[in-house]
């Protein structure tokens, strides 16, 4: 008999008990011992460290409560059962970690290539021919508008080239 799903939609198992309403919940009604087994779809639901893990697990295995991961297909009841779930935990743990260095070197990637998510940062500079234009305009007085207008650029560019020289 299902006594009640706990679902935790868009939570991290990272994060704590604290921030997972319904994991929290889960253990609150072990404690009322309103179910003798808690069936998970896998163990890193549970949580993503072997801390985590190990401390609900701990927490179940004193209240008399088994455990079932159906996509491990680990029953705790067992000493095998038991055994399997830290070592999963450790793997989800490592799995974790690693995606986190994957991660930043991408990142650190993007950044040494001048791009974030693949793309340039900030705007494309102008042509060499563009800014020599530009200031030889302001030279002759012409107005930061006229100037844009003439050599096909914003105002906001001209503007910018301008303050850069003087």
């Amino acid at each position: 008999e299902v006594v009640e799903t706990y679902e935790d939609h868009g939570i991290s198992g990272a994060t704590g008990r604290d921030k997972r309403p319904a994991l929290d919940k889960l253990m609150k009604d072990a404690t009322r011992r309103r179910f003798d087994i808690v069936a998970a779809w896998s163990i890193d639901r549970m949580g993503r460290s072997v801390h985590t893990v190990s401390a609900i697990m701990a927490d179940l295995e004193a209240l008399g409560i088994g455990q079932y991961y159906q996509q491990q297909a680990i029953d705790t009841t067992t000493p095998s059962g038991k055994a399997m779930v830290q070592m999963c935990a450790v793997f989800a743990e490592f799995e974790r970690g690693m995606m986190q260095e994957r991660i930043k070197a991408g990142i650190d990637r993007a950044r040494a290539n001048g791009t974030k998510s693949g793309k340039p940062i900030g705007r494309p500079r102008v042509l060499a021919e563009v800014e020599d234009a530009v200031r030889a305009a302001r030279a002759e007085g012409k107005g930061i508008r006229k100037i844009a207008r003439e050599v096909g650029v914003g105002t906001g560019t001209v503007q910018r080239l301008v303050n850069a020289s003087s």
